[in-house]
Protein backbone atom coordinates (compact mmCIF):
# COMPACT_ATOMS: atom_id res chain seq x y z
CA UNK A 1 0.00 0.00 0.00
CA UNK A 2 1.47 3.87 -0.41
CA UNK A 3 3.68 4.59 2.31
CA UNK A 4 1.26 7.96 3.40
CA UNK A 5 -1.57 5.83 4.07
CA UNK A 6 -2.60 5.70 7.66
CA UNK A 7 -1.22 2.81 9.50
CA UNK A 8 -3.60 -0.36 10.35
CA UNK A 9 -5.27 -0.68 13.39
CA UNK A 10 -6.13 -4.31 13.39
CA UNK A 11 -4.54 -6.97 11.36
CA UNK A 12 -5.77 -8.10 8.43
CA UNK A 13 -8.64 -10.79 8.61
CA UNK A 14 -7.05 -12.75 5.50
CA UNK A 15 -3.93 -12.81 7.03
CA UNK A 16 -4.89 -15.93 8.87
CA UNK A 17 -5.81 -17.67 5.93
CA UNK A 18 -3.41 -16.55 3.34
CA UNK A 19 -0.25 -15.65 5.39
CA UNK A 20 0.88 -18.33 7.31
CA UNK A 21 3.54 -20.94 6.31
CA UNK A 22 1.85 -24.35 6.96
CA UNK A 23 -0.56 -26.72 5.39
CA UNK A 24 -3.73 -24.06 6.19
CA UNK A 25 -1.70 -21.37 4.26
CA UNK A 26 -0.66 -23.85 1.62
CA UNK A 27 -4.31 -25.40 0.86
CA UNK A 28 -6.04 -22.03 1.15
CA UNK A 29 -3.41 -19.97 -1.27
CA UNK A 30 -3.45 -22.76 -3.55
CA UNK A 31 -7.05 -23.04 -4.06
CA UNK A 32 -7.42 -19.77 -5.13
CA UNK A 33 -4.40 -20.15 -7.56
CA UNK A 34 -7.48 -21.93 -10.26
CA UNK A 35 -8.88 -18.00 -9.95
CA UNK A 36 -5.75 -16.59 -11.20
CA UNK A 37 -4.57 -15.16 -7.58
CA UNK A 38 -0.75 -15.96 -7.18
CA UNK A 39 0.85 -16.68 -3.76
CA UNK A 40 2.79 -12.79 -3.87
CA UNK A 41 -1.07 -11.58 -4.18
CA UNK A 42 -2.52 -13.35 -1.39
CA UNK A 43 0.21 -12.61 0.77
CA UNK A 44 0.54 -9.02 0.13
CA UNK A 45 -2.52 -7.50 -1.14
CA UNK A 46 -6.01 -7.16 1.10
CA UNK A 47 -8.93 -9.27 0.13
CA UNK A 48 -12.17 -7.17 -0.80
CA UNK A 49 -15.42 -9.10 -0.84
CA UNK A 50 -18.25 -8.02 -3.59
CA UNK A 51 -21.59 -9.04 -2.28
CA UNK A 52 -24.20 -8.64 -4.94
CA UNK A 53 -27.74 -9.43 -4.80
CA UNK A 54 -27.61 -9.40 -8.78
CA UNK A 55 -30.69 -11.05 -10.31
CA UNK A 56 -33.03 -12.05 -13.48
CA UNK A 57 -35.90 -11.90 -11.68
CA UNK A 58 -35.47 -8.30 -10.03
CA UNK A 59 -35.78 -4.76 -12.36
CA UNK A 60 -34.23 -2.88 -9.21
CA UNK A 61 -31.35 -4.76 -9.08
CA UNK A 62 -30.46 -5.72 -12.50
CA UNK A 63 -27.60 -2.96 -13.06
CA UNK A 64 -25.51 -4.24 -10.09
CA UNK A 65 -24.16 -7.07 -12.28
CA UNK A 66 -22.27 -4.16 -14.30
CA UNK A 67 -21.74 -2.02 -11.07
CA UNK A 68 -20.20 -5.22 -9.77
CA UNK A 69 -17.37 -4.64 -12.57
CA UNK A 70 -16.88 -1.47 -12.20
CA UNK A 71 -16.24 -2.03 -8.16
CA UNK A 72 -13.84 -4.77 -8.78
CA UNK A 73 -11.69 -2.24 -11.25
CA UNK A 74 -11.72 0.14 -8.54
CA UNK A 75 -10.75 -2.49 -6.17
CA UNK A 76 -7.77 -3.24 -8.77
CA UNK A 77 -6.65 0.45 -9.20
CA UNK A 78 -6.07 0.53 -5.39
CA UNK A 79 -4.25 -2.79 -4.66
CA UNK A 80 -6.97 -5.43 -3.69
CA UNK A 81 -7.93 -8.27 -4.24
CA UNK A 82 -11.73 -8.69 -5.48
CA UNK A 83 -13.78 -11.21 -4.77
CA UNK A 84 -17.59 -11.52 -5.33
CA UNK A 85 -20.00 -13.74 -4.07
CA UNK A 86 -23.79 -13.59 -5.57
CA UNK A 87 -26.78 -13.47 -2.74
CA UNK A 88 -30.07 -13.99 -2.92
CA UNK A 89 -32.08 -11.30 -4.41
CA UNK A 90 -35.49 -10.20 -3.21
CA UNK A 91 -37.73 -8.51 -5.85
CA UNK A 92 -40.44 -6.90 -3.78
CA UNK A 93 -43.24 -7.02 -6.49
CA UNK A 94 -42.38 -10.63 -7.62
CA UNK A 95 -42.03 -12.52 -4.32
CA UNK A 96 -45.57 -13.88 -2.69
CA UNK A 97 -46.92 -12.98 -0.24
CA UNK A 98 -44.16 -10.43 0.41
CA UNK A 99 -40.11 -10.41 0.01
CA UNK A 100 -40.38 -8.89 3.97
CA UNK A 101 -39.91 -12.63 5.96
CA UNK A 102 -37.20 -12.70 3.57
CA UNK A 103 -34.76 -10.05 4.90
CA UNK A 104 -33.89 -11.69 7.77
CA UNK A 105 -32.62 -15.03 5.79
CA UNK A 106 -31.03 -12.37 3.22
CA UNK A 107 -29.50 -10.65 6.62
CA UNK A 108 -28.40 -14.30 7.98
CA UNK A 109 -26.58 -15.43 4.55
CA UNK A 110 -24.69 -11.87 4.52
CA UNK A 111 -23.59 -12.73 8.18
CA UNK A 112 -22.75 -16.03 7.40
CA UNK A 113 -20.67 -15.46 4.29
CA UNK A 114 -18.67 -12.87 6.00
CA UNK A 115 -17.56 -14.67 8.75
CA UNK A 116 -16.93 -17.74 6.92
CA UNK A 117 -14.90 -16.21 4.30
CA UNK A 118 -11.46 -13.94 4.23
CA UNK A 119 -12.35 -10.87 3.89
CA UNK A 120 -10.79 -7.89 5.13
CA UNK A 121 -13.66 -5.23 4.08
CA UNK A 122 -16.97 -5.72 1.42
CA UNK A 123 -19.12 -3.74 -0.55
CA UNK A 124 -22.87 -4.42 -0.54
CA UNK A 125 -24.72 -3.90 -3.52
CA UNK A 126 -28.18 -3.61 -3.13
CA UNK A 127 -31.33 -1.82 -4.76
CA UNK A 128 -34.75 -3.46 -4.11
CA UNK A 129 -36.48 -2.54 -0.52
CA UNK A 130 -35.34 -5.24 1.58
CA UNK A 131 -32.23 -6.32 -0.09
CA UNK A 132 -30.95 -3.38 1.81
CA UNK A 133 -31.41 -3.26 5.21
CA UNK A 134 -30.58 -7.28 4.95
CA UNK A 135 -27.45 -6.29 3.44
CA UNK A 136 -26.62 -3.72 6.51
CA UNK A 137 -28.24 -6.02 9.32
CA UNK A 138 -26.14 -9.19 8.12
CA UNK A 139 -22.64 -6.90 7.45
CA UNK A 140 -23.13 -5.06 10.90
CA UNK A 141 -23.52 -8.54 12.60
CA UNK A 142 -20.34 -9.65 11.28
CA UNK A 143 -18.01 -6.67 11.83
CA UNK A 144 -16.69 -6.61 8.99
CA UNK A 145 -16.11 -2.87 7.59
CA UNK A 146 -18.40 -2.39 4.78
CA UNK A 147 -19.54 0.36 2.43
CA UNK A 148 -22.97 -0.07 1.07
CA UNK A 149 -23.43 1.16 -2.79
CA UNK A 150 -26.90 0.99 -4.10
CA UNK A 151 -28.36 0.17 -7.61
CA UNK A 152 -30.29 3.81 -8.10
CA UNK A 153 -33.49 5.12 -8.66
CA UNK A 154 -35.41 4.40 -12.30
CA UNK A 155 -36.42 7.06 -14.52
CA UNK A 156 -39.98 6.52 -15.03
CA UNK A 157 -41.44 7.79 -18.89
CA UNK A 158 -44.49 9.68 -19.07
CA UNK A 159 -47.52 7.72 -19.93
CA UNK A 160 -50.87 7.95 -21.74
CA UNK A 161 -52.46 10.99 -20.85
CA UNK A 162 -49.91 12.44 -18.99
CA UNK A 163 -50.05 10.34 -15.93
CA UNK A 164 -46.61 9.30 -14.81
CA UNK A 165 -45.49 6.11 -15.05
CA UNK A 166 -44.09 5.76 -11.64
CA UNK A 167 -45.10 3.35 -8.09
CA UNK A 168 -46.90 6.83 -6.96
CA UNK A 169 -48.81 7.17 -10.36
CA UNK A 170 -50.14 3.39 -10.28
CA UNK A 171 -52.44 4.25 -6.79
CA UNK A 172 -53.26 7.42 -8.27
CA UNK A 173 -54.40 5.68 -11.75
CA UNK A 174 -56.22 2.68 -10.05
CA UNK A 175 -57.92 4.94 -7.40
CA UNK A 176 -59.15 7.22 -10.52
CA UNK A 177 -59.93 3.81 -12.47
CA UNK A 178 -62.30 2.65 -9.59
CA UNK A 179 -64.31 5.78 -9.71
CA UNK A 180 -64.72 5.43 -13.02
CA UNK A 181 -62.51 9.40 -13.73
CA UNK A 182 -60.29 7.94 -16.27
CA UNK A 183 -60.09 6.44 -19.75
CA UNK A 184 -56.17 5.93 -19.17
CA UNK A 185 -55.30 2.88 -21.47
CA UNK A 186 -54.23 0.56 -18.48
CA UNK A 187 -52.36 -1.77 -21.30
CA UNK A 188 -49.88 1.23 -22.34
CA UNK A 189 -49.49 1.97 -18.64
CA UNK A 190 -48.59 -1.11 -17.69
CA UNK A 191 -45.87 -0.90 -20.64
CA UNK A 192 -44.24 2.46 -19.64
CA UNK A 193 -44.20 1.59 -15.77
CA UNK A 194 -41.13 0.15 -15.08
CA UNK A 195 -39.47 1.35 -17.97
CA UNK A 196 -35.83 1.47 -16.75
CA UNK A 197 -33.75 -0.55 -14.56
CA UNK A 198 -33.63 0.63 -11.09
CA UNK A 199 -35.73 1.13 -7.80
CA UNK A 200 -38.30 3.65 -7.39
CA UNK A 201 -37.85 6.67 -8.41
CA UNK A 202 -39.90 8.48 -5.35
CA UNK A 203 -39.34 8.33 -2.04
CA UNK A 204 -40.01 4.73 -1.25
CA UNK A 205 -38.85 2.33 0.82
CA UNK A 206 -36.00 1.80 -1.75
CA UNK A 207 -34.94 5.30 -2.70
CA UNK A 208 -35.34 6.07 1.45
CA UNK A 209 -33.09 3.10 2.80
CA UNK A 210 -30.54 4.73 0.32
CA UNK A 211 -30.38 7.69 1.37
CA UNK A 212 -30.38 6.92 4.99
CA UNK A 213 -27.11 5.18 4.14
CA UNK A 214 -25.67 8.39 3.34
CA UNK A 215 -27.06 10.12 6.63
CA UNK A 216 -25.97 6.82 8.52
CA UNK A 217 -22.41 7.11 7.32
CA UNK A 218 -22.26 4.01 5.23
CA UNK A 219 -22.19 5.09 1.56
CA UNK A 220 -20.31 7.70 0.01
CA UNK A 221 -21.53 11.06 0.36
CA UNK A 222 -23.92 12.03 -3.14
CA UNK A 223 -24.09 8.25 -4.31
CA UNK A 224 -27.79 7.64 -3.31
CA UNK A 225 -29.87 9.74 -6.06
CA UNK A 226 -27.80 8.86 -9.27
CA UNK A 227 -30.55 7.04 -11.08
CA UNK A 228 -29.51 3.46 -12.56
CA UNK A 229 -29.14 4.38 -15.86
CA UNK A 230 -26.70 7.55 -15.63
CA UNK A 231 -23.31 6.88 -15.98
CA UNK A 232 -22.25 8.65 -13.21
CA UNK A 233 -23.26 5.69 -10.99
CA UNK A 234 -20.62 3.65 -12.59
CA UNK A 235 -17.94 6.35 -11.69
CA UNK A 236 -19.04 5.63 -7.79
CA UNK A 237 -19.07 1.91 -8.37
CA UNK A 238 -15.39 2.83 -8.86
CA UNK A 239 -14.75 5.09 -6.30
CA UNK A 240 -16.69 2.73 -4.13
CA UNK A 241 -14.25 0.30 -5.34
CA UNK A 242 -11.23 2.23 -4.34
CA UNK A 243 -13.07 3.29 -0.59
CA UNK A 244 -13.37 -0.56 0.08
CA UNK A 245 -9.49 -1.22 -0.10
CA UNK A 246 -8.43 2.01 2.12
CA UNK A 247 -10.88 0.95 4.99
CA UNK A 248 -9.32 -2.87 4.52
CA UNK A 249 -5.44 -1.29 4.70
CA UNK A 250 -6.80 1.02 7.92
CA UNK A 251 -8.29 -1.57 9.75
CA UNK A 252 -12.12 -0.04 9.52
CA UNK A 253 -14.15 1.83 10.55
CA UNK A 254 -16.02 -1.09 11.31
CA UNK A 255 -19.36 -1.01 11.37
CA UNK A 256 -20.09 -0.75 15.61
CA UNK A 257 -17.96 2.08 15.26
CA UNK A 258 -19.83 4.16 12.75
CA UNK A 259 -23.67 2.72 13.88
CA UNK A 260 -24.10 4.51 17.17
CA UNK A 261 -26.77 6.31 18.78
CA UNK A 262 -25.30 9.49 16.63
CA UNK A 263 -25.74 8.06 12.98
CA UNK A 264 -29.23 6.45 14.04
CA UNK A 265 -30.13 10.12 15.06
CA UNK A 266 -29.10 11.53 12.28
CA UNK A 267 -30.81 8.76 10.10
CA UNK A 268 -34.32 9.70 11.56
CA UNK A 269 -33.60 13.28 11.00
CA UNK A 270 -33.11 12.71 7.38
CA UNK A 271 -36.17 10.03 7.22
CA UNK A 272 -37.98 12.66 8.49
CA UNK A 273 -36.97 15.38 6.37
CA UNK A 274 -38.00 13.49 3.05
CA UNK A 275 -41.23 12.12 4.38
CA UNK A 276 -39.81 8.55 4.26
CA UNK A 277 -41.40 5.12 4.20
CA UNK A 278 -42.82 3.42 7.59
CA UNK A 279 -41.08 0.83 6.34
CA UNK A 280 -37.28 2.33 7.33
CA UNK A 281 -38.76 2.29 11.01
CA UNK A 282 -38.91 -1.22 11.40
CA UNK A 283 -35.07 -1.55 9.13
CA UNK A 284 -33.78 0.92 11.19
CA UNK A 285 -34.86 -0.79 14.54
CA UNK A 286 -33.72 -4.29 13.35
CA UNK A 287 -30.12 -2.55 12.82
CA UNK A 288 -29.92 -0.87 15.64
CA UNK A 289 -30.69 -4.08 17.52
CA UNK A 290 -27.70 -5.43 15.72
CA UNK A 291 -25.00 -3.32 16.89
CA UNK A 292 -26.61 -2.57 20.39
CA UNK A 293 -28.32 1.01 19.70
CA UNK A 294 -31.10 1.09 22.18
CA UNK A 295 -33.28 2.70 19.32
CA UNK A 296 -36.99 2.75 20.26
CA UNK A 297 -40.34 3.71 18.90
CA UNK A 298 -40.33 6.92 20.94
CA UNK A 299 -36.87 8.45 19.70
CA UNK A 300 -38.77 8.71 16.30
CA UNK A 301 -41.15 10.57 17.73
CA UNK A 302 -38.90 12.43 19.61
CA UNK A 303 -37.47 13.47 16.41
CA UNK A 304 -40.12 13.78 14.44
CA UNK A 305 -41.35 16.59 16.30
CA UNK A 306 -38.95 18.79 15.24
CA UNK A 307 -38.02 18.12 11.84
CA UNK A 308 -40.10 19.62 8.84
CA UNK A 309 -40.92 17.63 5.67
CA UNK A 310 -37.98 19.65 3.41
CA UNK A 311 -37.95 17.32 0.56
CA UNK A 312 -40.19 17.95 -1.85
CA UNK A 313 -40.74 14.82 -3.56
CA UNK A 314 -43.09 12.15 -3.71
CA UNK A 315 -45.22 10.62 -2.69
CA UNK A 316 -45.24 13.41 0.39
CA UNK A 317 -43.95 16.34 -2.37
CA UNK A 318 -44.35 16.71 -6.47
CA UNK A 319 -40.83 15.46 -7.60
CA UNK A 320 -38.88 12.54 -8.20
CA UNK A 321 -35.46 11.23 -6.90
CA UNK A 322 -33.54 12.92 -9.31
CA UNK A 323 -34.74 16.38 -9.48
CA UNK A 324 -33.99 15.89 -5.19
CA UNK A 325 -30.11 14.99 -7.02
CA UNK A 326 -30.01 17.69 -9.32
CA UNK A 327 -31.13 19.86 -6.27
CA UNK A 328 -28.05 19.30 -4.45
CA UNK A 329 -28.60 15.71 -3.23
CA UNK A 330 -28.35 14.00 0.63
CA UNK A 331 -25.25 16.25 1.22
CA UNK A 332 -27.28 19.33 0.43
CA UNK A 333 -30.10 17.69 2.28
CA UNK A 334 -27.69 17.33 5.51
CA UNK A 335 -26.91 20.82 5.25
CA UNK A 336 -30.31 22.08 5.47
CA UNK A 337 -30.71 20.08 8.27
CA UNK A 338 -26.81 21.13 9.91
CA UNK A 339 -28.79 22.35 13.79
CA UNK A 340 -30.59 19.38 14.40
CA UNK A 341 -27.56 16.81 13.89
CA UNK A 342 -24.83 15.07 15.33
CA UNK A 343 -21.94 16.44 13.18
CA UNK A 344 -19.55 14.53 14.76
CA UNK A 345 -20.64 11.21 13.41
CA UNK A 346 -17.61 9.53 11.59
CA UNK A 347 -18.49 8.13 8.36
CA UNK A 348 -17.01 5.25 5.29
CA UNK A 349 -16.04 8.29 3.61
CA UNK A 350 -13.40 9.25 6.54
CA UNK A 351 -14.76 12.66 7.04
CA UNK A 352 -17.09 13.68 9.71
CA UNK A 353 -20.56 14.33 8.54
CA UNK A 354 -20.14 18.01 9.57
CA UNK A 355 -16.73 18.22 6.87
CA UNK A 356 -18.44 16.41 4.37
CA UNK A 357 -21.17 18.87 4.44
CA UNK A 358 -19.27 22.08 4.78
CA UNK A 359 -19.26 22.08 0.33
CA UNK A 360 -22.92 20.76 0.16
CA UNK A 361 -24.85 23.47 -1.71
CA UNK A 362 -28.76 23.89 -2.35
CA UNK A 363 -29.27 24.25 -5.85
CA UNK A 364 -32.72 24.32 -6.19
CA UNK A 365 -34.23 25.42 -3.36
CA UNK A 366 -37.90 24.49 -4.26
CA UNK A 367 -37.50 21.36 -4.14
CA UNK A 368 -34.77 21.10 -1.26
CA UNK A 369 -36.83 23.78 0.96
CA UNK A 370 -35.23 25.94 3.99
CA UNK A 371 -36.55 24.85 7.68
CA UNK A 372 -38.78 27.50 8.26
CA UNK A 373 -40.47 26.78 4.78
CA UNK A 374 -41.67 23.58 4.48
CA UNK A 375 -43.39 21.70 1.89
CA UNK A 376 -45.92 21.09 4.37
CA UNK A 377 -46.91 21.81 7.74
CA UNK A 378 -46.57 19.10 10.94
CA UNK A 379 -44.69 16.12 11.34
CA UNK A 380 -44.24 13.65 8.74
CA UNK A 381 -43.56 10.67 10.61
CA UNK A 382 -45.88 10.06 13.83
CA UNK A 383 -46.29 7.04 16.55
CA UNK A 384 -49.19 6.85 18.20
CA UNK A 385 -50.13 4.47 21.44
CA UNK A 386 -52.80 3.72 23.43
CA UNK A 387 -54.70 0.52 24.21
CA UNK A 388 -55.13 -0.37 20.62
CA UNK A 389 -51.62 -0.60 20.34
CA UNK A 390 -49.76 -0.51 23.69
CA UNK A 391 -46.32 -1.31 22.31
CA UNK A 392 -47.27 1.63 19.24
CA UNK A 393 -48.11 2.37 15.33
CA UNK A 394 -46.72 4.61 13.30
CA UNK A 395 -48.20 7.07 11.03
CA UNK A 396 -47.23 8.24 7.73
CA UNK A 397 -48.85 11.89 8.26
CA UNK A 398 -47.12 13.95 5.51
CA UNK A 399 -49.07 11.71 3.12
CA UNK A 400 -52.39 11.67 4.82
CA UNK A 401 -55.25 13.90 4.95
CA UNK A 402 -54.99 16.11 7.70
CA UNK A 403 -58.68 16.47 8.62
CA UNK A 404 -58.14 12.69 9.68
CA UNK A 405 -55.58 13.15 12.44
CA UNK A 406 -58.41 13.70 15.17
CA UNK A 407 -61.58 11.28 14.22
CA UNK A 408 -63.91 8.94 15.85
CA UNK A 409 -65.61 6.50 14.06
CA UNK A 410 -66.95 3.12 13.59
CA UNK A 411 -64.91 0.17 12.71
CA UNK A 412 -65.33 -2.26 10.01
CA UNK A 413 -62.90 -5.16 10.29
CA UNK A 414 -61.89 -7.31 8.09
CA UNK A 415 -59.97 -11.19 9.34
CA UNK A 416 -57.28 -11.18 6.35
CA UNK A 417 -57.03 -8.95 3.05
CA UNK A 418 -58.84 -11.70 1.11
CA UNK A 419 -61.84 -10.79 3.07
CA UNK A 420 -61.02 -7.10 1.93
CA UNK A 421 -60.87 -7.88 -1.22
CA UNK A 422 -63.92 -9.81 -1.02
CA UNK A 423 -66.21 -7.60 0.71
CA UNK A 424 -64.86 -3.72 0.49
CA UNK A 425 -67.40 -2.91 -2.32
CA UNK A 426 -70.23 -4.47 -0.24
CA UNK A 427 -72.88 -1.87 0.57
CA UNK A 428 -74.52 -4.65 3.27
CA UNK A 429 -71.20 -3.38 5.20
CA UNK A 430 -72.73 0.52 5.96
CA UNK A 431 -69.21 1.53 5.31
CA UNK A 432 -69.26 5.26 5.55
CA UNK A 433 -66.15 8.31 5.23
CA UNK A 434 -66.27 8.13 8.76
CA UNK A 435 -65.49 4.70 9.28
CA UNK A 436 -62.55 3.20 10.35
CA UNK A 437 -61.31 0.13 8.07
CA UNK A 438 -59.53 -2.60 10.23
CA UNK A 439 -57.07 -5.12 8.93
CA UNK A 440 -55.86 -7.73 10.87
CA UNK A 441 -53.73 -11.02 11.34
CA UNK A 442 -51.18 -9.50 8.59
CA UNK A 443 -48.49 -8.57 11.12
CA UNK A 444 -45.32 -10.40 11.33
CA UNK A 445 -46.61 -13.65 12.55
CA UNK A 446 -49.65 -13.55 11.01
CA UNK A 447 -49.12 -13.26 7.48
CA UNK A 448 -45.13 -12.40 7.65
CA UNK A 449 -46.51 -8.11 7.32
CA UNK A 450 -46.73 -7.92 4.40
CA UNK A 451 -47.62 -4.11 2.63
CA UNK A 452 -51.50 -4.60 3.06
CA UNK A 453 -52.07 -1.51 5.47
CA UNK A 454 -53.22 0.95 2.47
CA UNK A 455 -56.56 -0.43 2.02
CA UNK A 456 -58.90 0.15 -0.54
CA UNK A 457 -61.49 2.77 -0.35
CA UNK A 458 -64.96 1.45 -1.30
CA UNK A 459 -66.06 2.38 -4.87
CA UNK A 460 -69.06 4.20 -4.42
CA UNK A 461 -67.32 6.53 -1.52
CA UNK A 462 -64.65 7.09 -4.43
CA UNK A 463 -67.34 7.84 -7.21
CA UNK A 464 -68.70 10.26 -4.35
CA UNK A 465 -64.89 11.97 -4.57
CA UNK A 466 -64.05 10.82 -1.15
CA UNK A 467 -60.30 10.41 -1.62
CA UNK A 468 -58.89 9.39 1.93
CA UNK A 469 -59.86 7.64 4.73
CA UNK A 470 -58.72 6.30 8.54
CA UNK A 471 -57.70 2.60 8.07
CA UNK A 472 -55.44 0.76 10.83
CA UNK A 473 -53.77 -2.52 10.69
CA UNK A 474 -50.84 -4.61 11.66
CA UNK A 475 -49.45 -4.75 8.32
CA UNK A 476 -47.05 -1.99 6.78
CA UNK A 477 -47.69 -0.02 3.61
CA UNK A 478 -45.68 0.69 0.37
CA UNK A 479 -43.37 3.81 1.24
CA UNK A 480 -44.77 4.69 -2.47
CA UNK A 481 -48.21 4.43 -0.94
CA UNK A 482 -50.17 7.47 0.73
CA UNK A 483 -53.55 7.87 2.78
CA UNK A 484 -54.71 7.78 6.56
CA UNK A 485 -52.88 4.28 7.92
CA UNK A 486 -51.81 3.58 10.73
CA UNK A 487 -49.66 0.64 10.32
CA UNK A 488 -47.42 -1.47 12.25
CA UNK A 489 -49.89 -2.06 15.32
CA UNK A 490 -48.09 -3.54 17.66
CA UNK A 491 -48.43 -6.16 19.24
CA UNK A 492 -50.05 -8.05 16.68
CA UNK A 493 -53.27 -9.60 16.03
CA UNK A 494 -52.23 -12.99 15.73
CA UNK A 495 -50.19 -13.44 19.20
CA UNK A 496 -53.28 -11.67 20.65
CA UNK A 497 -53.05 -7.99 20.61
CA UNK A 498 -55.87 -5.79 21.22
CA UNK A 499 -56.40 -5.42 17.79
CA UNK A 500 -58.40 -9.31 17.43
CA UNK A 501 -60.41 -7.79 20.15
CA UNK A 502 -61.96 -5.08 17.76
CA UNK A 503 -65.47 -6.20 16.38
CA UNK A 504 -67.84 -4.31 13.67
CA UNK A 505 -69.14 -0.81 15.56
CA UNK A 506 -66.61 -0.56 17.95
CA UNK A 507 -66.10 3.22 18.07
CA UNK A 508 -62.25 4.16 17.49
CA UNK A 509 -60.45 7.52 18.28
CA UNK A 510 -57.48 8.62 16.55
CA UNK A 511 -55.83 11.92 18.09
CA UNK A 512 -52.58 12.51 16.27
CA UNK A 513 -51.90 15.49 18.25
CA UNK A 514 -51.89 13.77 21.56
CA UNK A 515 -50.56 10.74 20.08
CA UNK A 516 -53.54 8.76 20.91
CA UNK A 517 -55.05 5.33 19.36
CA UNK A 518 -57.92 4.24 21.35
CA UNK A 519 -60.65 1.61 21.24
CA UNK A 520 -63.70 2.89 23.01
CA UNK A 521 -64.49 -0.36 24.64
CA UNK A 522 -65.21 -0.85 28.34
CA UNK A 523 -61.93 -2.85 29.98
CA UNK A 524 -64.45 -5.23 31.37
CA UNK A 525 -65.90 -6.80 27.78
CA UNK A 526 -62.59 -6.69 26.34
CA UNK A 527 -60.94 -8.61 29.39
CA UNK A 528 -64.01 -10.97 28.54
CA UNK A 529 -63.50 -11.18 24.79
CA UNK A 530 -59.78 -11.85 25.44
CA UNK A 531 -60.80 -14.54 27.46
CA UNK A 532 -62.86 -15.92 24.39
CA UNK A 533 -59.64 -15.36 22.09
CA UNK A 534 -58.20 -18.14 20.44
CA UNK A 535 -54.94 -17.96 17.98
CA UNK A 536 -55.08 -18.45 14.57
CA UNK A 537 -53.58 -22.04 13.29
CA UNK A 538 -50.06 -21.89 12.36
CA UNK A 539 -49.78 -22.75 8.57
CA UNK A 540 -45.65 -23.51 7.85
CA UNK A 541 -44.71 -26.46 9.33
CA UNK A 542 -41.30 -26.64 7.86
CA UNK A 543 -38.52 -24.80 6.78
CA UNK A 544 -37.51 -21.22 6.94
CA UNK A 545 -40.70 -20.00 7.38
CA UNK A 546 -41.48 -22.22 10.98
CA UNK A 547 -38.32 -20.77 11.93
CA UNK A 548 -39.34 -17.20 10.90
CA UNK A 549 -43.10 -17.96 12.57
CA UNK A 550 -41.34 -19.10 16.02
CA UNK A 551 -38.59 -16.34 16.39
CA UNK A 552 -39.58 -13.31 14.67
CA UNK A 553 -39.90 -9.92 17.00
CA UNK A 554 -42.81 -7.63 16.96
CA UNK A 555 -42.96 -4.63 14.72
CA UNK A 556 -42.15 -1.99 18.20
CA UNK A 557 -38.52 -4.33 17.78
CA UNK A 558 -38.13 -4.48 14.40
CA UNK A 559 -39.24 -7.81 13.43
CA UNK A 560 -35.91 -9.14 13.57
CA UNK A 561 -35.01 -12.99 15.08
CA UNK A 562 -34.83 -12.69 18.38
CA UNK A 563 -31.88 -14.68 18.59
CA UNK A 564 -30.31 -12.34 16.37
CA UNK A 565 -29.99 -9.25 18.25
CA UNK A 566 -26.33 -7.78 19.42
CA UNK A 567 -23.19 -9.35 17.40
CA UNK A 568 -20.29 -11.27 18.64
CA UNK A 569 -17.31 -9.31 20.04
CA UNK A 570 -15.16 -10.68 16.82
CA UNK A 571 -16.32 -12.34 13.84
CA UNK A 572 -14.35 -15.64 13.94
CA UNK A 573 -12.15 -16.17 17.51
CA UNK A 574 -8.48 -15.61 17.82
CA UNK A 575 -6.49 -18.98 16.52
CA UNK A 576 -9.90 -21.34 16.58
CA UNK A 577 -9.73 -23.60 13.45
CA UNK A 578 -7.29 -22.34 12.31
CA UNK A 579 -5.14 -25.39 11.95
CA UNK A 580 -7.80 -27.42 10.55
CA UNK A 581 -8.34 -27.75 6.85
CA UNK A 582 -11.58 -29.51 5.39
CA UNK A 583 -11.61 -30.57 1.53
CA UNK A 584 -8.15 -32.49 1.43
Amino acid sequence: MDDNEAPRKRPLRSARWFRKDDLPGFVHRSTLAAAGWSREDLMTRPVIGILNTWSDINPCNLNLRALAEDVRTGILEAGGIPLEIPLMSLSENIIKPSSFPFRNLLAMEVEETLRAHPFDAVVLLGGCDKTQPALLMGAASARVPFIFLASGPATPRSATGGQLANATGVWRLVDQLRAGQTQCDFAAFERSVMGTVGHCAEMGTASSMSAICEALGVALPGSSMVPATDRRRNQLARETGRRSVRLAAEGGPRPEEILDVRAFDNAITLLCAVGGSTNCIIHLLALAGRVGVPLTLERFDEIGRRVPLIANVQPAGEHLTERLMTAGGVPALLKTLEPLLHLDARTVDGRTIGEIIESAQVLDPEVIRPLDKPVKPGETLVVVKGNLAPDGAVMKACAADSKLFRHRGRAVVFEDVQSVADRIDDPTLGIDENSVLILRNAGPVGAAMPEWGMLPLPRRLLERGVRDMLRISDARMSGTAYGAAVLHVSPEAAVGGPLALVRDGDIIELDVAERRLQLCVDPEELERRHRAWQPPARVHARGYRRLYDQHVEQAHRGCDFDFLRGADAETLPEGLFDGWVGGW
